[in-house]
């Protein structure tokens, strides 16, 4: 099947002549053609260059003359320790599959040079290790023979002593020349096959464009003269002496580096890191990484300071212009890692009320009319899970593929535009209903799964298209960043026009509510979100000149007695909810309001004094207002038994409507009065300029007769009309505490 493809089916079986070629390689760099270097050659004769270099014709003496022959052993004993621990790492990189040219981005001198080798993943580790071992040898031996045969005052005084003892005093001038282009050359080549895969990769944009350029053959020449301009540039500060110090200290980084990618990879334990090379261990990475780092600021405290400062310039830069999307992020498989870690050991026996948190699994059918109320769920969720789950009506048994797959890129970009914490989860199933039992229940892992479930309200109103009208998705993506996309826009369908068929009917729609709550799940029925103010949806703070207040009525307004309802659990729910909105910085600003609904005989002041000494255990700031509620409802009747009242209950439609349309009354008329401040509120009663700007009602329970349910929704129509925005909650778990 053409969709079952892979990066080892990327390969050409035989090219023209029967060989086998890389799909890509002809002609590139690093391609086929241009692997021709043998380990020694590649690997071992740069490297011993680097290592070399002038050091031993004008350092040797110097190293030996001061600081004796015992303390540079030492010397040479913790250089050649870091190497050691950085070679290590290099050959398990490079045994860990195909190595392309760019060296250290994909001594390090030999490693350089891996677009040319024949065999990178063979000659780089046995070419490094051969290359250490020769001229550590080399190293130990010229430094017992200059302690041995030299006097101390020419090894401190003359850089050059090596002419003094040298049969052929020319011979030596010859080698520091030699040694000196020789290595500079490696060098140099070495550094534009870097130069050359970061251009390619297009990391800097034009800054590297140059640098891409190659001949016929393959070979960056103009990487190289880019690399020697760098060198030139360099040069101009003259001091050798500071130039050693600044080129050893990015050495080190460059180690460290390594070093550290090494080290990622195998604590990340992704089952694709099984380097055949096995001599090493993360012990032996951390080291080596401490072991650089702490070089560093013992060379040049400065120098290191100002390179690491670089290299976090430069990663924050790859960040904000993004990567290929073909590379792999370590820092993926680490966080995957830590992730399954802490899931393991976040055990749901041990949930305690004290640390409860909203888990919210908002149902969304299409997000271009539910952009509002997908905002005012992340702004709920207080830190918590946040799940957008949409069901795709289908039977995968009639269809060819699974739909769902192909939607989750335009979902996750709708969670990036819309700046929201939330993961995506989709399921495919023949009806919305049954889909929305699917996320309830799998949706999440080990302690973090939903326990709440918000769906938009159940109503005639036609839809708006938020899409239009929201500036973060009016404006066309960015198609330069990475994980860059269509205009949301092309990928959603239009909203629904009026008087189209809806994929949930009403009564899937009340089932949906009463499935969640046998499921032991809070639900949250969320009307006209659309009318939030726009400051209220933002992620700053919601200055504004107009004084909001969010309203509470913590009693079910369909149950025809009065009472003090507000202490059971559902109400201690909406009362949680309401002041986990406050702690958002766009709703400091309003002020929290509870409505104490009163029966025609409890006396005044009783109950008000209870419900704010509850409010002070729970350190809940709130006004507090007394309204009376249910005078004549019922009268003389007996009360129903069960929580849905009317709901439940066999009275008429008539009465039952009537009270909905009187509870509305209620709410509605005192969302335009204000009320004074009081104990446990915040001061000042001037409430000229102020309005509701979200209310939260108790939704009482779906009726047990599923012939019932058109009649509640229908009720908490009435309920809800023209109150603005409003959430109808139904909490089923406790959710607060007075303990510390």
């Amino acid at each position: 099947m053409a969709s079952e493809s892979s990066p080892l089916l990327a390969y050409r079986l035989l090219g023209e002549e029967g060989a086998a070629l890389p799909a890509n390689g002809a002609g590139a760099p690093g391609g086929a053609s241009a692997r021709k270097l043998s380990t020694f050659l590649g690997v071992v004769v740069p490297t011993v260059l680097s290592m070399f270099s002038i050091v031993v014709f004008l350092r040797i003496g110097f190293v030996v003359g001061h600081a004796g022959l015992l303390q540079a052993l030492a010397m040479l004993l913790v250089a050649y320790f870091i190497l050691a621990l950085t070679v290590l790492s290099v050959c398990a990189i490079a045994t860990n599959g195909a190595v392309q040219g760019g060296g250290a981005y994909c001594i390090m001198a030999g490693a350089n040079m891996s677009g040319e080798l024949k065999d990178p993943s063979r000659a780089i580790p046995l070419g490094t290790i051969v290359a250490v071992a020769y001229t550590f040898f080399v190293y130990v031996l010229l430094f017992f023979l200059s302690s041995f045969t030299c006097d101390r005052t020419l090894l401190q005084e003359d850089y050059g002593f090596f002419r003094a003892i040298s049969l052929w005093p020319p011979l030596v001038l010859i080698g520091i020349y030699a040694t000196a282009l020789s290595a500079s050359m490696s060098s140099l080549i070495g550094a534009s096959r870097i130069l050359h895969a970061l251009a390619r990769d297009d990391l800097f944009g034009v800054i590297l464009a140059p640098a891409k350029v190659v001949s016929r053959g393959g070979n960056p020449w103009a990487a190289v003269l880019y690399s020697w301009g760098l060198v030139q540039l360099v040069l101009l500060a003259g001091k050798l002496n500071t130039l050693a110090a600044v080129v050893t200290v990015f050495y080190l980084v460059a180690y460290a580096a390594v070093d550290l990618s090494c080290l990622s990879l195998e604590w990340a334990s992704a089952p694709n890191f099984r380097p055949t090379f096995s001599l090493f261990s993360w012990h032996t990475c951390l080291l080596g990484v401490a072991s650089c780092l702490l070089m560093m600021f013992l060379i040049s405290p400065g120098a290191a300071g100002g390179s690491l400062l670089l290299m976090g310039l430069l990663a924050a830069l790859l960040t904000a212009r993004g990567g290929p999307s073909s590379w792999g992020y370590v820092s993926q498989a680490l966080l995957f890692h830590q992730v399954r870690k802490y899931l393991l050991r976040l055990d749901v026996r041990k949930d305690h009320v004290k640390f409860w948190r909203p888990q919210l699994l908002l149902l969304v059918g299409n997000p271009r009319g539910a952009l509002p109320l997908l905002r005012l769920a992340n702004q709920l969720k207080k830190g918590g899970l946040y799940v957008l789950g949409h069901v795709t009506l289908g039977d995968l048994d009639s269809l060819p593929s699974d739909p769902v797959q192909p939607q989750y890129g335009a979902w996750l970009s709708l969670v990036d535009r819309a700046q929201v914490k939330a993961f995506v989860d989709l399921t495919l199933s023949p009806s919305v209903r049954q889909g929305a039992q699917h996320l309830l229940r799998i949706s999440g892992l080990g302690g973090m799964k939903p326990n709440t479930l918000v769906l938009g309200f159940y109503d005639d109103t036609p839809p708006q298209d938020h899409f239009l009208t929201d500036p973060a998705f009016s404006e066309p993506a960015d198609s330069t960043r990475e994980g860059s996309s269509p205009a949301l826009s092309t990928l959603f369908p239009p909203p629904r026009a009026p008087g189209s068929p809806r994929a949930l009917s009403p009564q899937d729609y009340v089932a949906t509510v009463a499935d969640a709550l046998k499921m032991n799940k809070n639900v949250v029925l969320a009307r006209a979100s659309g009318a939030l103010p726009p400051e209220r949806l933002s992620r700053g703070s919601g200055g504004t000149s107009q004084l909001h207040h969010v309203d509470v009525w913590p009693l079910n307004l369909l149950r025809p007695r009065g009472g003090p309802g507000y202490v059971d659990v559902c109400g201690l729910f909406l009362l949680q909810m309401a002041t986990i909105l406050g702690m958002v910085p766009a709703w400091h600003s309003a002020r929290l309001r509870i409505f104490l609904c009163l029966g025609p005989r409890e006396a005044p002041g009783a109950a008000e004094g209870r419900l704010r000494a509850l409010l002070s255990q729970l350190r809940i700031r709130a006004e507090v207002q007394e309204v009376v509620w249910g005078e004549g409802a019922g009268a003389g009747e007996p009360e129903a038994e069960e929580e849905g009242d009317f709901v439940n209950s066999g009275r008429g439609d008539a009465e039952a409507e009537a009270l909905a349309r009187s509870a509305n009354a209620l709410v509605r008329a005192q969302q335009g009065r204000g009320t004074g401040g009081g104990p446990g509120g915040p001061e000042g009663g001037d409430a000229e300029g102020t309005t509701t700007a979200l209310t939260f009602l108790y939704l009482p329970r779906p009726p047990a007769d599923p012939a019932r349910y058109p009649r509640y929704l229908a009720l908490l129509e009435t309920l809800t009309r023209d109150l603005g925005p409003t959430l109808l909650v139904h909490g089923v778990t406790p959710v607060t505490c007075t303990d510390l």
